[in-house]
């Protein structure tokens, strides 16, 4: 793993370079997912299943439902009973992000309304193949279900037409309806456009590697996707002479093992710390049934950062803008108010970002690749729609419009003055002043 010294010279400038460079790999993947998408949208099925077969092997779109029973009976009780306390909690705490509608009426009698509508149709992406993440049905699915989403659709890839039984029972569990064993650019593409077998949707939501993150992009425009890149898996974590480096190298390799384009930075002001901790990663690795995805991430995109000031700990903190913060330290209060940017923030070192991709309450699928500087991660808001309803009354254009008219003569826009002069004519008042 790269090791950087804030106290050196070209410190700025090489984690910038090391930020940009895992950017790029990520957004180099655009190019490639093009054509998957240009093929799905004009061949539809034809195409889709040419592309299952080529990537996971597999030759159906829709699974059978005996096939999905059966796959969910030979689930272990210990798994879904830890998916219904997920769900459970999920559930509770995006339950306390509904909106309430808003409606005022002004001493003129015009009335203004805004009202929160549910999103008609939303597809949930659940990453496959290779590994399985039946949290990430909950973390999708049930904040659109709070939101009152009519048709929740699930896309996930399967390994020869099989896919994970808890994955499957998660999707039972939020009572959804429509499962398709597709994944990547070209399930993208088929919720986005629709097919003869898949029905398009209004929006994509949910976790994905980079080429699937890079084809939401693509169709941005055509279907809504979330207000952030929920792409390759970060963590950043802060510590001090007081963490444990065992427990801080668990949490870094946690987080490697998601994809080979993960990545993991630690921050601290304590050198020998950073040592035990580099030591501890070479040891775990190699017990862990992933470890060499781990290693590959660690590799490639694994940092240690060795910083002199707590202020410039916040300062690096902000520019990285992670997906997942933790604050192993022991003070963790003095740095609260100071971060701005990070998906989601582990306060103390109880408060493992491993918890919270399961059964905490708070959502995972968090904004990445730096955009926690402008964006949130999911939350019941991202299934909602917002309408504007505007009533106005006689005496209300008759007293607002002569303002109205003028800043419309002003940009140069006569049509909408004269819209509002044809409904305001008979007042002689007004007629007087617009003269």
């Amino acid at each position: 793993m790269k090791i950087l010294y804030s106290k050196n010279k070209n410190f700025d400038k090489t984690l910038d370079g090391l930020l940009l460079q895992r950017k790029n790999k990520i957004r180099s993947n655009s190019f490639s997912v093009i054509n998957i998408i240009k093929d799905v949208k004009k061949n539809g099925d034809k195409a889709l299943l040419k592309y299952e077969k080529r990537f996971n092997q597999n030759k159906i779109i829709i699974p059978n439902l005996n096939q999905i029973s059966n796959s969910i009976k030979s689930l272990d009780k210990k798994v879904k009973d830890a998916i219904d306390l997920a769900y459970k909690r999920i559930y509770k705490f995006h339950s306390f992000q509904k909106f309430k509608n808003i409606s005022y009426t002004d001493k003129l009698k015009n009335k203004l309304e805004y009202k929160y509508i549910p999103i008609d149709s939303v597809a949930i992406y659940v990453p496959g193949s290779t590994a399985s993440y039946p949290s990430s049905v909950l973390m999708s699915a049930i904040p659109a279900i709070v939101a009152g989403v009519k048709r929740i659709i699930m896309i996930n890839p399967g390994i020869n037409g099989k896919q994970n039984s808890a994955v499957l029972y998660a999707a039972r569990k939020c009572k959804i309806k429509e499962i398709y064993s597709i994944g990547g650019p070209s399930a993208i593409a088929a919720a986005a456009y629709g097919t003869k077998k898949i029905k398009k949707v209004n929006k994509i939501v949910g976790p994905g590697n980079s080429y699937v993150t890079a084809a939401k992009k693509e169709v941005f425009g055509d279907v809504g996707i979330e207000g952030m890149t929920a792409g390759p898996s970060e963590v950043t974590i802060v510590c001090d002479k007081f963490s444990n480096p065992e427990w801080v190298a668990s949490d870094l390799i946690a987080q490697a093992e998601h994809d080979n384009l993960a990545q993991c930075i630690l921050i601290s002001k304590n050198k020998h710390l950073i040592e035990k901790v580099k030591v501890e990663i070479i040891n775990q690795l190699k017990k862990i049934p992933r470890g060499s995805v781990a290693n590959k991430s660690l590799l490639s995109n694994g940092i240690l950062i060795q910083i002199s000031s707590d202020k410039k700990i916040i300062e690096i903190v902000n520019k990285i803008a992670p997906e997942h913060l933790e604050l192993n330290v022991k003070n963790y209060k003095r740095f609260i108010p100071k971060i701005n940017n990070a998906g989601s923030i582990c306060l103390g070192k109880y408060a493992v970002m491993a918890m919270t991709d399961y059964n905490v309450g708070s959502n995972h699928v968090l904004p990445t690749n730096g955009s926690a500087k402008y964006s949130s991660g999911i939350s019941v808001n991202e299934f909602y729609k917002r309408i504007s309803y505007i009533n106005l009354s006689k005496k209300g254009i008759e007293s607002l419009g002569p303002s109205v008219i003028t800043l419309a003569n002003y940009e140069g826009l006569a049509g909408h003055a004269q819209s509002i002069k044809k409904r305001i004519r008979r007042n002689k008042f007004v007629k007087t002043r617009l003269t």
